[in-house]
């Protein structure tokens, strides 16, 4: 069988298919994230991604097996020491990551945010974790009055800057971003991303801009990405996929607003004649209803999901091959308000599949950026062993 031409990979942010066998030493024992989603909602609606064999790994509440699953599948493990975004996609790709980026669950330290005072002039309000709309309908009357700097954090390794346009200009704003990403780069603190986030309004109207701009870390490493790009393969990043590799080995960058938009962008992008990779990011798994504990939100967010399913299928040509995979866990019912050290599905779909089987158990997700350098002819990532010989 020739290798497949075009490979689109769409990672379901935080769907996690249930504990991993180390998630006790991630304090995450019992996490579920489908399963709890499913109990919760009485059974899950994803007739689509049931079709596909998703139940067939494993049983889920409301979505039958499938006598004849049309993909293959299996679960994988997390060999990264974390359970963050970056960690996740950077193993994807073909890295490995030894020490876990950090979080700041009590604010950041005092020696950082002194240097981020003397740097910019200006005082700090917030240091604490939180939601980003939320930190501004708390602080963004007294920033206005004074200036001070909004600073927030999540259960991500993230350091966010909330600022007025009218106080602080977008680019004023990026600078002191771009100051807070050098002095946060090494292993003292190890944050992932730095974010400014600005916003308009008046106190009780406040709203944040699309002016929003993320500095993440660069790959520790080279990954798969950078090898497709080098041998003038495509390398098209939807949502925050950019973002999240920091630009390394993207050829185009597509950002999108939601789920539903990065359903869009990616049927949009499939009428393309490209050769190489198409990498989705569905974020609002993670962001809106992980984060934030809201198991009736997150269900009804894969539900809207698998309704668009078909359409990408519909779209597959005959040399294209889906990969369906997730980053880590984000239980909406499990304690805190952290990802969790969860397995993930895996669901490999193509046209020349006859009857889907069950692949081995993946002992690292690198396994999908070996398995896509094999179908290029790249050289092969340092991390993960191609099942491409199983899937055709």
């Amino acid at each position: 069988m020739k290798p497949f031409k075009r490979v689109f990979l769409i990672v379901m942010d935080s769907v996690g298919i249930g504990e991993a066998p180390d998630a006790e030493q991630f304090n995450d024992k019992g996490a579920d994230t489908l399963g709890h989603i499913a109990d919760h909602m009485n059974g899950l609606n994803m007739p689509n991604m049931g079709a596909l064999g998703l139940s067939n790994i494993r049983a889920i509440k409301g979505i039958e097996p499938a006598d004849q699953p049309k993909a293959h599948f299996t679960t994988m493990r997390e060999a990264s020491n974390g359970k963050d975004t970056m960690t996740g996609h950077w193993e994807i790709m073909g890295l490995y990551i030894d020490q876990p980026f950090q979080t700041f669950p009590e604010g950041f330290p005092d020696e950082l945010l002194d240097q981020i005072k003397e740097k910019t002039g200006r005082g700090i309000v917030g240091n604490k974790p939180a939601s980003g709309t939320e930190i501004i309908k708390d602080y963004g009357e007294h920033h206005m009055e004074t200036g001070d700097l909004i600073i927030y954090t999540s259960a991500d390794s993230v350091l966010q800057i909330a600022a007025h346009e009218e106080v602080i200009p977008p680019e004023e704003l990026y600078e002191i971003c771009e100051f807070c990403r050098e002095i946060t780069r090494d292993e003292k603190y190890m944050v992932g991303r730095v974010i400014a986030r600005p916003f308009i309004g008046k106190p009780g109207e406040f709203e944040r801009t699309s002016n929003r701009h993320d500095y993440a870390l660069k790959p520790f490493g080279r990954t798969v990405m950078n090898e497709l790009a080098d041998e003038d393969y495509d390398v098209i990043a939807l949502g925050k996929i950019s973002d999240i590799y920091d630009g390394e080995g993207v050829t185009e960058a597509i950002r999108t607003k939601d789920n539903m938009d990065g359903m869009d962008k990616l049927v949009e992008s499939m009428d393309q004649d490209f050769n190489g990779l198409n990498f989705l990011n569905l974020v609002d798994f993670d962001a809106k209803y992980g984060h934030r504990r809201d198991p009736q939100g997150y269900g009804e967010a894969l539900e809207a999901y698998d309704e668009r399913l078909p359409e990408v299928l519909d779209k597959l040509q005959d040399d294209d091959l889906l990969i369906i995979t997730a980053d880590h866990g984000n239980d909406p019912v499990h304690h805190g308000t952290d990802h969790t050290r969860e397995l993930v599905p895996l669901v490999v779909y193509h046209k020349g599949i006859e009857a889907g089987t069950e692949l081995d158990q993946r002992q690292t997700f690198a396994d999908i950026g070996a398995t896509i350098s094999e179908n290029f002819s790249i050289k092969n990532p340092e991390h993960g062993k191609s099942f491409l010989k199983d899937i055709k």
